[in-house]
């Protein structure tokens, strides 16, 4: 149960530690000339403030105020620690695995979503809008494989949060300071999980487990909050992990390094900013163009959304077989004109006839997600079988049914059939025309 505790004491309490604990971490510097670590920070401050805490019971004895009971000490010794080593009144919510997403349009205009569908007000998150700005400025300068600025010459912040959560923020082309974080509930996640979630039956399963250890090219796409990074750690998962993988993200979100028994050999790449002088970007179709000196067995590229888009292909068609990649659209056939488009607007300027040539050599197949009030799942698998005429031609190989999940169209070809079974798919399986839904 979560206490009502005042905010004020937190506040005050939060200032008087951070005050001792930086002159005792700068005495403790002076003395063995080593840094501190955080963790033994962390110890730091919760000695301080325990004595803090003793200190007004002890007043408040004298005085014959109340005393705090033991869970409010507990409780305003987490809100204290939350506010200078975690997100401040965000923490909880954080801390909430049945929370699916945060908004916040102001200090004090929250709204969570939770996995079952609700949508309800939350608590503030900040006293004011300052004090949300100065908690966003913290965020940025903390997490992150690199500092974030925020402040009116940079008024966006996108980053991963610690527990693999997005956060965007946004201030000053706005009337209030306006946050989002999407939470990643599934952040180690397994093609059979996903049959479990009701997201694919066991026959798309067998299908697509074979196609990743046969090292076909899968693009998976789907509308925003579809699932598509979700289903790419799946579908990652199916990597043997003696494979090297290199992940290129414009914001870190796959999380796949994480899990080591999973992929112990896994370099995680992540896009910069400019800095203040506008020098030091690094763009993702840079870090798609280093990962190819990084030896890869595979490259994954989170989300293609800009001119990474042709060397991506070019990476797919040149060797680097079994890579993957998610792209926004609305059907598993729209997702190469999307695709065209950004090659269209990068700086090669690569024509719709050239991209769909080009596609249609890298990628062997679409996965798309459909999402709808009824839950996400797999809607359409195509199999890219050419180019012609500024089309990419394709055949639908799982087509939704009546309720747009994915059920089996037309067959393989023969050389892709074999190829899977002897990667361990099952043709059985998709022998059954409604599927293996229900």
């Amino acid at each position: 149960m979560t206490l009502t505790i005042d905010d004020s004491l937190v506040a005050k309490l939060r200032g008087e530690v951070a005050l001792e604990l930086s002159q005792q971490v700068r005495a403790l510097a002076g003395t063995d000339g080593a840094s501190s670590q955080r963790g033994e920070e962390e110890l730091l401050a919760r000695r301080i403030l325990n004595q803090r805490l003793d200190r007004l019971a002890t007043d408040a004895v004298a005085t014959g105020d109340r005393v705090f009971s033991d869970a409010e000490e507990q409780e305003l010794t987490r809100a204290v620690l939350d506010r200078l080593f975690q997100m401040g009144r965000l923490q909880p919510l954080l801390d909430d695995d049945s929370i699916q997403n945060i908004t916040a349009n102001g200090c004090d205009r929250v709204f969570i979503e939770y996995a079952d569908g609700r949508k309800e007000v939350g608590p503030a998150i900040a006293a004011t809008d300052d004090e949300l700005i100065e908690q966003i400025r913290e965020i940025g300068r903390r997490w992150g494989l690199s500092e974030r600025e925020f402040n009116p010459g940079r008024p966006q912040l996108n980053l991963q949060l610690p527990d693999g959560s997005r956060l965007f923020a946004v201030a000053w082309v706005c009337d209030r300071p306006a946050l989002a974080i999407r939470r990643h509930r599934f952040l180690k996640v397994t093609l059979d999980d996903m049959v479990g979630l009701g997201a694919l039956d066991r026959g798309i399963a067998s299908f697509l487990r074979a196609a990743v250890r046969a090292r076909r090219q899968i693009i998976v796409c789907g509308a925003t909050g579809a699932g598509k990074t979700t289903m790419l750690r799946a579908l990652a998962s199916e990597i043997p992990p003696s494979e090297r993988i290199v992940t290129i993200e414009s914001e870190m979100e796959l999380g796949l390094e994480r899990f080591e028994d999973l992929h112990p050999d896994c370099v995680a790449l992540e896009a910069r900013e400019a800095n203040v002088e506008g020098v030091g970007e690094v763009t993702a179709a840079d870090l798609v163009r280093m990962s190819l000196r990084m030896n890869p067995d595979r490259v994954i590229v989170g989300e293609v959304r800009g001119d990474e888009v042709i060397p991506m292909l070019n990476a797919m068609s040149q060797g680097n077989d079994g890579s993957m990649c998610t792209v926004h659209s609305d059907s598993s056939g729209t997702a190469f004109n999307k695709m065209a488009l950004y090659a269209m607007q990068s700086p090669e300027r690569l024509p719709i006839e050239a991209t769909c040539q080009l596609a249609a050599a890298a990628i062997d197949l679409v996965v798309f997600i459909g999402k709808t009030r009824s839950g996400r799942f797999i809607s359409s698998i195509r199999q890219v079988v050419g180019a012609e005429g500024g089309q990419v031609v394709t055949n639908e190989i799982f087509k939704p049914d009546g309720s747009g999940r994915a059920v089996p169209g037309i067959a393989p070809p023969h050389e892709l059939a074999v190829d899977l079974e002897a990667n361990g798919w099952d043709r059985r399986l998709f022998e059954r025309p409604d599927g293996w839904w229900s």
